[in-house]
């Protein structure tokens, strides 16, 4: 009787050194450890930017431009990434002194990319494309980087730190 009552108190079973399991409650099922998701984690400030110049897609060029009412190449980057507390110049070439220099091989969405001497800007949207505001009499699209004209000439990561 007391070796059986030590058996369900989960003592050690007498003469095999072994640790008797816990016993399950009557009509106890016992189930595995249930996945618990990480908790979403915030977008990063690049994905941010992305996803504000999407809602841009359709607004007309317009030279010197840097609204919702029309934008040129560097006053799109300029109003998006001012929608995430960064002041970034209106002028393409000035743009590509911000931020740090990302070789074409590591581009993110959210990088700056640079076409015709540095004269024109898009913001990078990943699988080889961006979004940018060509040029007069068009609107603020998504493009191929081989599509354009001329070759990139270079990247740029803006970052808050």
């Amino acid at each position: 009787m007391l070796a059986v009552a030590c058996v369900l108190c989960g003592a050690l079973l007498v003469g095999t050194g072994h640790a008797a399991t816990k016993p399950l409650l009557p009509g106890s099922v016992e189930s595995p450890a249930q996945f618990v998701p990480p908790p979403p984690r915030e977008p990063t400030l690049a994905e941010r930017a992305v996803q504000i110049a999407r809602t841009q897609l359709g607004v007309p060029y317009v030279y010197g431009g840097a609204s919702p009412g029309g934008f040129d190449c560097s006053g799109l980057v300029m109003w998006v990434y001012g929608r995430l507390g960064v002041a970034l110049p209106h002028n393409a070439a000035a743009l590509y002194s911000t931020g740090r220099f990302v070789s074409l091989s590591q581009l993110r969405p959210g990088d700056l990319v640079f076409f015709h001497g540095l004269g024109h800007v898009g913001i990078y949207i990943g699988h080889g494309r961006m979004i940018h505001a060509p040029q007069t009499g068009e609107r603020v699209e998504i493009e191929a980087l081989g599509e354009r004209s001329g070759a990139v000439e270079g990247a740029r990561r803006i970052t808050t730190a």
